[in-house]
């Protein structure tokens, strides 16, 4: 029979180590070509990911736990080394000492601010620290929506600019879930007070309508990037990239939904 750690410790590594995997390419294109230490270890943490990746499949939902435990344990260590790395670039970039690399400081913040959020969760789920569901909703929707308003934000200024009206709709959705964001922050600052079953449903509602909207524009601009049908200086990676966390997003929202709904979904199974 299967363990709810097991299952989600595997699921939350499978996506997540992917996710650092492509981190370290986008990084390592956008440095410099004397930026030699640097590429050097963006490459290597590309490839700790990719291996953690893989290993993360040979377990099954029927790996003994402590196997598990011990795995997320040594994933956490890489993720915390990947997310130092990833401060120290920002700080350089933001020390003005890398001068002409093509990687955005909110980009590289970004990026440390989803290992941050990865290493907490295997932590989470090491401890068995996870966070009740009507907090869980508040806090994942302002860490996502703020991903997501960044996302759009990347898009429209990786766009070439002729490209004006796919510019003007990444521009609206930057708007849009700067907005959504900042709502959040409010719900989160009435707690617990809001934190009713009608206003987190209505909260998860508004904003899976949103991210259901982002998650198509992000569907139709990776295609048209893969066919080389617009204009732009996005790696077909990374407009994929995009894509498939918004994708993550709306299931979290989908399990949110069920809970808020009476649906009978165990705690640990969730996460939250």
């Amino acid at each position: 029979m299967s363990d709810p750690f097991v299952d989600r410790s595997l699921e939350e590594i499978r996506f997540w180590s992917r996710i650092m995997k492509e981190h370290s390419l986008f990084l390592r294109l956008g440095f410099r070509c004397e930026d030699t230490q640097l590429i050097n270890e963006a490459s290597q943490f590309q490839t700790v990911f990719e291996d953690i990746e893989r290993r993360s499949y040979v377990f099954t939902a029927e790996t003994d736990p402590q196997t598990i435990r011990a795995f997320n344990i040594e994933v956490h260590s890489a993720v915390s080394h990947i997310w130092v790395f990833k401060r120290k670039v920002l700080g350089l970039i933001l020390q003005c000492k890398l001068p002409g690399q093509n990687n955005f400081p909110l980009l590289v913040d970004h990026v440390s601010r989803e290992a941050n959020y990865f290493r907490n969760r295997l932590e989470e789920l090491n401890n068995g620290t996870l966070e009740p569901l009507h907090d869980a909703i508040i806090d994942e929707n302002v860490f996502f929506l703020r991903i997501m308003a960044d996302h759009a934000k990347f898009i429209s200024h990786l766009l070439d600019p002729s490209e004006r009206k796919l510019v003007e709709q990444a521009r609206e959705f930057s708007h849009d879930f700067d907005t959504l964001l900042f709502q959040a922050v409010d719900l989160s600052s009435m707690r617990p007070q809001s934190q009713t079953v009608p206003l987190l449903s209505q909260f998860v509602d508004e904003n899976r309508v949103s991210v259901e909207s982002l998650r198509d524009f992000k569907r139709t601009a990776r295609d048209l990037i893969a066919e080389c049908r617009i204009k732009s200086i996005i790696h077909p990676l990374l407009a994929d990239h995009v894509y498939r966390e918004a994708e993550h997003f709306l299931v979290i929202l989908d399990m949110f939904e069920k809970s808020l709904t009476g649906a009978q979904i165990n705690k640990r199974e969730i996460l939250f």
